[in-house]
């Protein structure tokens, strides 16, 4: 296990480097230059040039984002154009504040998954599992920002429960039952073909209890699915924070980002996408990881 994880964390150097190098491009392509959103239209040229050269916007890409590389290898992301703070302190402000969003609907989503896709598949064909994909259907039929606004305009303008900005409780559910809808039905898949395996049979036949059969033998290989699709959500939950705090004016990561695409401010919308790519990265070796946790029978260290 240990050769597996090391092996694949020396696969993130590459990897990281082929993200920033098709971000960095693909960010500038874009018409304008970000001088014009902060810099008075009627300054003297001679000195929009020499803020253009305190930016390094004055050299070719390529040389930018070899000298933005050489930087980020010592954990320099640059300043923000609109703060002047180092953009490790402006993510490292905003990361606790979305990842006390995040964490408790990641739990929350977990601790309703997996019940629920597992009792609606023992019970399958009856009216709580027609309830179950009525509202799993329902949920990923629903857009999150819709789903955030309606949510607004129910709990905050027409009854008055929370306030409109500022509360965790709305985004929170909002993020919840965006994540919850599709993690069920892939539950629920994944313990329908196991129940229908020839090992399940096998356990009943020998006067097994339903609950051993169900929750020792069935569960544990129906999670392997499960696993891969949360160890995939984790990005999921950080991007969908973008358009959530946004709505609930969250001050967050994912505000943070959306500030930062429309103000161009390109050293924080860097820092911002490698630590997005991380995260997949990070989510995708959990995954791996928890395989090895769920059917002892994975074995990486082996490989």
């Amino acid at each position: 296990m240990r050769k597996f994880i090391l092996r694949r964390l020396l696969q993130l150097i590459p990897l990281l480097i082929g993200i920033s190098l098709i971000s960095f491009f693909v960010m500038h392509l874009a018409p304008g230059d970000p001088t014009a959103l902060f810099i008075d239209p009627n300054v003297k040229p001679e000195e929009l040039l020499r803020v253009r050269a305190n930016w390094g916007l004055d050299q070719p890409v390529y040389v930018q984002y070899f000298l933005w590389l050489k930087n980020a290898c010592l954990l320099d992301f640059g300043r923000s154009y609109t703060t002047s703070q180092p953009v490790i302190y402006e993510i490292a402000q905003r990361l606790p504040v979305t990842l006390m969003l995040m964490v408790p609907a990641f739990i929350l989503t977990l601790l309703i998954t997996i019940p629920l896709g597992v009792i609606s598949a023992v019970r399958k064909g009856s009216w709580f599992d027609n309830l179950v994909t009525f509202f799993s259907f329902t949920g990923m039929a629903m857009p999150t920002f819709w789903l955030g606004l309606m949510l607004m305009l129910l709990f905050s303008v027409k009854l008055h429960w929370f306030p409109a900005v500022g509360n965790i409780i709305l985004p929170l559910i909002t993020m919840t039952i965006g994540n919850l809808a599709g993690l069920t039905r892939y539950q629920r898949a994944a313990m329908l073909e196991v129940l229908h395996q020839d090992f399940i049979r096998t356990a009943r036949a020998k006067g097994l209890p339903e609950s051993i059969v169900i929750f020792k033998h069935a569960l544990r290989n129906a999670l392997i699915p499960t696993v891969t699709i949360l160890g995939l959500s984790l990005p999921d939950l950080f991007g969908g924070a973008f358009i959530i705090e946004t709505i609930f004016a969250w001050p967050g990561m994912g505000r943070l980002g959306v500030q930062s695409i429309f103000q161009r401010d390109y050293p924080v919308i860097m820092g911002i996408v490698m630590f997005s790519a991380l995260l997949i990265i990070i989510g995708n070796l959990l995954a791996d990881i928890g395989y090895s946790l769920v059917d002892p029978r994975i074995r990486y260290g082996k490989q």
